[in-house]
């Protein structure tokens, strides 16, 4: 569960304000369970309805602890589920209304195990967002979003719509910015992470190919935990050519 800064309910609680946190400081409290979270992508999630912080009269963000509470389920659902925000935020609507509701999948497959998913469903579709939805997110203008596509670091489908992995690449593009790391300089990135998805791809491409809905349901799983490997060897292989350890 994820723990506001407190430390435990009613520590400081009482004062008024005092259950209230910056965007900043909720970005700490949740990357204790998930490192990767940004605050692009919790600007994200608020403009799709999953959260609505109050805002100061300068129009900051302040979040409450049941509001970082809301979030840990949204991304943890994101994680553990590979559900759609849109199956998310109606899910966690009627748990507030005290509806007595399942999830429509039930986690990522455990040594071999199929995914418990209705044969006759789809795997959920991915979440998309529109280009002007981007920006916004990202709080970049058309120019900086135009730039980072002529170096291949985002792209629209054939819709003109994004994935909604894109606000979290638009926030590191820009995190990597304040070092000196343009667009021009993550090309290499790029087209290693491309590399990486081939690889992936081939392995579960017999599984995608598969008639059987809940195969194809599991090939998405396994594409998921794929990636995760790869991701983890990355950073390790990273870590030892710099010497450090990373956090």
């Amino acid at each position: 569960m994820v723990q506001t800064p407190s430390g435990g309910a009613g520590h400081g609680a009482a004062a008024a304000g005092a259950g209230l946190m910056s965007i900043g400081a909720v970005l700490n409290v949740l990357r204790e369970e998930f490192p990767e979270v940004t605050i692009s992508k919790i600007r994200f999630l608020e403009s799709e309805g999953l959260i609505e912080p109050r805002r100061t009269p300068s129009g900051y963000r302040k979040f409450s602890a049941a509001d970082v509470e809301r979030l840990g389920h949204v991304l943890r659902m994101q994680r553990d589920h590979y559900l759609p925000l849109k199956v998310i935020r109606e899910h966690l609507d009627a748990v507030e209304r005290g509806e007595a509701v399942r999830l429509p999948a039930v986690g990522r497959p455990r040594d071999g195990e199929p995914v418990l998913q209705d044969p006759a469903e789809e795997a959920p579709a991915v979440a998309r967002i529109g280009r002007g939805e981007l920006l916004a997110a990202a709080g970049i203008d058309e120019r900086t979003l135009a730039e980072w596509e002529s170096y291949g670091l985002l792209a629209p489908d054939a819709d003109g719509a994004y994935d909604a992995e894109a606000v979290t690449v638009a926030g590191l593009v820009t995190e990597l910015g304040r070092f000196g790391i343009g667009p021009r300089h993550l090309r290499a990135m790029k087209a290693a992470a491309e590399r990486e998805a081939g690889l992936v791809d081939q392995v579960v491409a017999p599984l995608k190919r598969h008639r059987n809905p809940q195969t194809r349901a599991h090939a998405e799983a396994r594409t998921k935990e794929l990636a995760g490997l790869t991701v983890k060897l990355h950073a390790a292989l990273l870590q030892a050519a710099l010497g450090v350890r990373l956090p």
